[in-house]
């Protein structure tokens, strides 16, 4: 198993940016793949964007594309999430996710989850 623990959550403007972090241990040599997902309230959970971690190859939701930029340390073990431009419908807990068995970008099955935090995007 992958722990996960993620950072960065907070209040913003429109217009703003936020770095959120995802810090990875245990057996971290296994990851294949690992993602940000967000969930607003009253919604489900929602693929927001996902790194390779061999090939450094990216997959992105559409409506965080040319916003959002997904990348990841590997001797930190850790992914990031760079938002830029955010938006009030951007509003929601983010999680991340670690994989290990598919290294499909496309593949949404994820074996571990972090606890989320909350990004709060006002008017």
């Amino acid at each position: 198993q992958v722990q996960l623990v993620e950072s960065g959550g907070g209040p913003v403007q429109a217009g703003g940016s936020l770095r959120l972090s995802c810090a990875a241990s245990g057996r971290t040599f296994s990851t294949t793949k690992m993602g940000w997902f967000r969930q607003a309230s009253g919604t489900q959970r929602e693929f927001v964007a996902a790194i390779n971690w061999a090939t450094f190859g990216t997959r992105y939701e559409d409506s965080v594309k040319g916003r959002f930029t997904i990348s990841r340390d590997k001797a930190k073990n850790t992914v990031y999430l760079e938002m830029n431009s955010l938006k009030p419908e951007d509003t929601a807990v983010y999680y991340c996710a670690a994989d290990t068995s598919s290294n499909s970008l496309y593949a949404l099955r994820y074996d571990s989850w972090g606890q989320g935090t909350q990004v709060t995007v006002s008017a």
